[in-house]
């Protein structure tokens, strides 16, 4: 039961304001307690003036009893409605053969791409977020998850220099269908991937290229691609990511790399869906009129009353 702008939890209770509006009405409609005081050459007067002053001092134990009852019926108020960015699922997959140990800057080509992700992740507030490794075979180290710390806490832990001999090629076909099986279990939001590596895959020769393209595709998964430190991109890679919408970009200095990722988020920016506002306790003001009228209730105890004399 709703009374603009108040919600009722429990509003039932309100029929019992009943109980206090029938003492008001019997508190000013009561003929009064008049004592009459014989005075010589007096004329009684009316005392109109005290008269309401004693019936708004009997009237307040109704109005605070009033007010508990509307405190038992749960009163609520709708809150302001938000804005929510869609859910987006970012599958990371990130280079770790060996060549992503080359000078880059100030560091390797590995340490300059997982300061551009880092600072990447700190753009997609709200989204889901994994992380995978790959060379000539792939590692989903972090499944996706709003928890950006637990992505931003795991590139130490697989460093080019010290990953077995088997992750030291680059097979990027394995790696991208490996993270479209990750982006497929999760029923809500927009799929992405964001493929970082420097180098070509022969795996993606033959016509693969295609394949990979079309099943990402049809499942609604984006690539995105950034080659670091090559000379051009490979076609094939072109090929995906133009396919699935999302781009190939080059990658020659550190700064680049910051650029191309801060470019990809606002190109990948998901819309904002309108939330339901939620309902809100809306005690406070009933509050502080109880406690108010409890003072007024109090003050007027010390004399503001009738007497029979």
């Amino acid at each position: 039961m709703n009374f603009l702008p108040l919600h009722f939890l429990h509003w039932p209770f309100l029929l019992l304001l009943v109980v206090p509006a029938a003492v008001l009405g019997w508190v000013w409609k009561r003929p009064g307690q008049q004592v009459v005081l014989p005075l010589d050459h007096g004329r009684p007067g009316h005392g109109w003036g005290w008269r309401i002053a004693l019936n708004v001092a009997d009237s307040v134990p109704a109005l605070v009893l009033a007010v508990a009852i509307i405190l038992l019926a749960g009163p609520q108020r709708y809150g302001e409605p938000e804005a929510k960015r869609k859910l987006t699922n970012i599958q990371l997959c990130l280079d770790i053969s060996y060549s992503m140990t080359t000078p880059f800057g100030d560091g390797s080509r590995y340490d300059a791409a997982v300061n551009a992700v880092d600072e990447f992740l700190g753009y997609r507030k709200g989204d889901a977020v994994g992380l995978t490794f790959f060379g000539n075979s792939f590692l989903h180290w972090c499944p996706l998850t709003s928890d950006l710390s637990a992505v931003k806490c795991a590139p130490p832990f697989m460093r080019p220099e010290n990953v077995p001999p088997w992750f030291n090629g680059t097979e990027i076909g394995r790696a991208l269908r490996g993270c479209k099986t990750l982006l497929l279990d999760r029923p809500e939001g927009d799929r992405m991937i964001v493929l970082v590596t420097d180098g070509d895959s022969y795996d993606l020769n033959g016509g693969n290229a295609e394949a990979i393209a079309r099943e990402l595709k049809e499942n609604g998964i984006t690539v995105f691609a950034i080659i670091i430190a090559m000379s051009q991109i490979q076609e094939e890679i072109y090929t995906i990511t133009q396919t699935t919408g999302g781009e190939a970009f080059l990658a020659g200095d550190p700064e680049a790399l910051h650029a191309i990722f801060r470019r990809i988020d606002q190109m990948k920016q998901a819309p904002l869906e309108k939330k339901i506002a939620d309902t809100l306790d809306f005690f406070q003001p009933f509050c502080v009129a109880g406690l108010a009228l409890l003072g007024l209730a109090t003050l007027t105890s010390f004399g503001l009353r009738y007497t029979p004399w």
